[in-house]
């Protein structure tokens, strides 16, 4: 069987369950005859549902981690993936924090960094990094930037021989406080039954959409193409069932790929798979709509991006920029495994992917931390694979491996972890960043020490073997 028969004909399992439906409503039927019709259907579903489990795909690889010979305590500030890239011969790093944040306060932390190696770049002192211009944020109810923006992936347009013009994946986050629901353009939220914040009770949730900026001068100044992913106020989950102090809905943290002639986006979803109504609300149906998931834009449609990008409906991507999707199943961890909704306080989730070409496996590779009740927690990092090239071919976006454990961190917490170059001569002559890797690199994460400040490091190193 080949891999494209490999994916489950989903017009034909619809039809069966229809025909399900249409037996068990049929009247006259004998009871006989009606479960011998039945009992055949269920028995074709099966028959479908396990062929597209019988795929030709390579078999996973294996991996081995160990103390790297010296740690890197990264300098600069991080609360997100790493955004880098290699303009001419230079290695450019772009990590912090940049706008308004009632709670945490106004940040002005978005920072560069720029060296002919990664190791060197990463251990660069936060006296020697430069700051960009980023655009201002405008009022509350004026057309804009509004809240904080963390830079998290950087496209670079090969059209541009330079290698200067550059697009950013950014995670935004708001408040009913900074940016008030607007009526006549459905933006903004509604401070009523709003769900408590990271700082206590008297702190507001969050809540994280995703847009882009533009460079044409290596990331010096950046000028706003607009939101190209969100979820508005009618998909906020709300109190009393929004216990977890965590969002009040939305996206973000997006790990960005180019695939063909599209960007393939990565990201965490937050938010109710439909208008949140908490005399109808479902946990499960909750869940079923959460976790990692994909949109896709076009990479001609970056220049004025707002709004275009699509996400995954479960076949194809075609649901709007703000509409709700579906995630990638086999990232999702089961009701039975700790999985749940994001809302709960007693929920489990994979969530921040950080996703990269492997040159030596030949395919991608992911990487995730897996959150613990409460705030975020969770000590372990996974990784996972997808041996499809073409992501813009079939369900190939959707094809990850079931996630495995890759590092644990008992009693502390651990958050965003991503497969980073190091400096070897490899490295420097493939140009290798986040976004493309080879056999061999570093791994990076935000940590948090058990009652010590937190540190974004590399300690160790991760090398891969072919299956």
């Amino acid at each position: 069987m080949d891999k494209k028969s490999a994916i489950p004909d989903y017009e034909v399992l619809d039809a069966l369950i229809e025909e399900v439906k249409r037996v068990l409503k049929k009247k006259g039927a004998r009871t006989s005859l009606r479960k011998y019709v039945i009992r055949n259907i269920i028995l074709s579903i099966l028959f479908l549902a396990a062929m597209s489990c019988k795929t030709t795909s390579p078999a996973s690889p294996t991996f081995k981690i160990t103390p790297a010979l010296s740690t890197i305590v990264f300098q600069g500030t991080v609360d997100c993936n790493m955004a880098e890239v290699w303009i001419g011969d230079t290695f450019r790093i772009f990590s912090g924090k940049q706008g308004e944040d009632p709670v945490w306060g106004y940040a002005d932390q978005l920072r560069f960094a720029s060296g002919t190696d990664a190791n060197s770049v990463f251990a660069t002192k936060w006296e020697d990094y430069e700051k960009p211009l980023i655009p201002s944020n405008v009022g509350p109810l004026e057309d804009g930037l509004h809240g904080a923006v963390w830079f998290e992936t950087v496209y670079q347009d090969s059209r541009d021989q330079s290698g200067k013009t550059l697009y950013a994946l950014y995670h935004n986050e708001n408040y009913p406080t900074n940016f008030p629901y607007n009526a006549e353009t459905g933006e903004g939220y509604i401070l009523k039954d709003w769900p408590e914040g990271l700082l206590g009770d008297t702190t507001l949730a969050a809540v994280c959409r995703i847009g882009i900026m533009k460079s044409t001068d290596g990331g010096r100044s950046w000028d706003n193409k607009g939101i190209i992913l969100e979820d508005k106020q009618p998909r906020m989950i709300l109190k009393p069932n929004n216990t977890a102090i965590c969002f009040a809905g939305g996206v973000g943290d997006p790990s960005a790929v180019v695939s063909g002639n599209y960007l393939y986006v990565f990201y965490g979803e937050y938010g109710y798979p439909g208008v949140f109504d908490t005399a109808t609300y479902n946990s499960v149906t909750e869940w079923a709509a959460q976790c990692i998931s994909a949109a896709r834009i076009g990479l001609d449609e970056l220049d004025s991006p707002a709004g275009k990008a699509k996400r995954w409906d479960g076949k194809a991507f075609t649901i709007p920029y703000d509409g709700a999707g579906k995630p990638v199943t086999s990232l999702q961890l089961q009701l039975n495994n700790g999985g749940g909704p994001v809302s709960s306080v007693s929920s489990e989730y994979f969530w921040g992917p950080s996703v990269s070409w492997n040159t030596y496996l030949e395919c991608w590779v992911m990487l995730m931390a897996r959150a613990k009740p409460p705030r975020w927690g969770g000590s372990s990092v996974y990784i996972s694979f997808n041996y499809n090239r073409d992501l813009g071919e079939a369900f190939n976006s959707q094809q990850w491996s079931e996630p495995k454990f890759l590092l644990d961190k008992p009693g502390d917490i651990v958050w965003y972890p991503s497969f980073q170059p190091g400096s070897t001569e490899e490295d420097i002559r493939e140009k290798y960043t986040c976004l493309r890797t080879g056999k061999k690199g570093r791994l990076y994460f935000k940590h948090f020490p058990k009652g010590q400040r937190d540190r974004y490091i590399s300690e160790y190193e991760i090398e891969f073997f072919k299956p």
